[in-house]
């Protein structure tokens, strides 16, 4: 038996045990305000991953760039 698909993604009806305990919990109003936080923290993060590259592309061009000059 694969064990990929012993645990993986949860079939329809535990969604619906899910989705069910997610609205008795929070409540519908908050839902939207956590998917929304939830959306702002992926974007940050995104942000900063790019930055992230962008600094260590830009400072290996630098480096190449002082090499070709000596």
């Amino acid at each position: 038996m694969n064990t990929v698909l012993a645990f993986g993604m949860p079939g329809g009806w535990e969604l619906i045990v899910i989705i069910l305990f997610v609205i008795i919990f929070f409540g519908a109003k908050k839902i939207p305000e956590i998917a929304r936080g939830m959306g702002k923290g992926i974007r940050e993060f995104k942000d900063a991953t790019k930055e992230i590259k962008n600094e260590i592309d830009e400072a290996g061009t630098s480096k190449d760039s002082g090499d070709k000059k000596k």
